[in-house]
């Protein structure tokens, strides 16, 4: 298994999108962040818990936490290598989302990641532009402050830059998308803020399909982010299968890249 163990790839086809679409788009021609749809609640309380697959044997085991309070939805996130895999290529990464359940806009990200000799600490703040969806003028836009911190080589790196005013990062665009009316043959389109870059990302809404996994059998609706401009194509794909219920909960994650394909299947929840 390559560097960067890609249990990371699960959130997100996005960071691989940030990758390879360097330059990004213009944070004022971003697309509109959605509010959850009519009767669509996020979870007080809910974990989420998944085992990781590679070739034939399973690699890792990641975690999802979302909880509320105060008006504001946290997403806490981990993932772990377990067994032989550690010998290869040891991850331990923590995440942490928070957002505005009610419009969807997020307020920062943090991860502290350690895979292999490598150890970084990074957050960013998001500042929201002048309103918010659906008050928000056209064009307004915000900040993003990030603070990143080399945990061995003791090097501390400090940047802003702008971002639309009502933006999705990284970890929560996992539930965005499961907040919004999937109709088969439906396209969202979203505005990711990281690394200092606006990414437009378009999530295909493709399939019905039924899904077995460890928690138990689901029908699901499949569907599949790609970045705008396609230049994801020779890097992999990312497919996401939602519960085909009004709660859309992520079952099964498959990641193919051209090393190999991971799994994520639902364990628990």
């Amino acid at each position: 298994m390559p560097p960067l163990l890609a249990l990371l790839c699960l959130f997100l086809l996005p960071a691989a999108v940030v990758r390879a679409q360097r330059e990004g788009i213009p944070p004022a021609t971003a697309p509109p962040v959605s509010p959850p749809a009519p009767g669509y609640s996020y979870p007080q309380h809910q974990t989420l818990t998944y085992t990781v697959d590679w070739r034939v044997f399973t690699a890792g085991r990641v975690q999802f936490q979302l909880d509320q309070q105060g008006g504001i939805a946290r997403v806490q996130a981990t993932a772990d290598t377990v067994g032989a895999t550690n010998m290869i290529y040891q991850v331990i990464d923590r995440f942490q989302s928070t957002f505005n359940p009610q419009t969807n806009c997020s307020g920062g990200f943090t991860k502290q990641t350690q895979e292999g000799r490598r150890r970084i600490q990074s957050e960013l703040v998001f500042t929201p532009g002048a309103g918010a969806p659906p008050s928000r003028p056209p064009g307004a836009l915000g900040t993003q402050a990030l603070a990143e911190r080399n945990l061995v080589k003791g090097t501390t790196k400090q940047q802003q830059g702008q971002i639309p005013a009502c933006s999705i990062d990284s970890l929560s665009g996992i539930f965005y998308v499961g907040s919004q009316n999937l109709q088969i043959g439906q396209d969202l389109h979203l505005p990711l803020a990281d690394a200092m870059r606006t990414v437009g990302v378009t999530v295909k809404v493709e399939a019905r399909e039924e899904v077995k996994t460890p928690a138990g059998t689901f029908s699901t609706i499949r569907v599949q982010p790609t970045a705008d401009a396609g230049v994801v194509k020779n890097r992999g794909t990312i497919t996401i299968w939602y519960t085909d219920d009004a709660r859309h909960i992520p079952v099964q994650i498959r990641a193919k890249l051209f090393w190999g394909t991971l799994i994520f299947h639902l364990q628990s929840m």
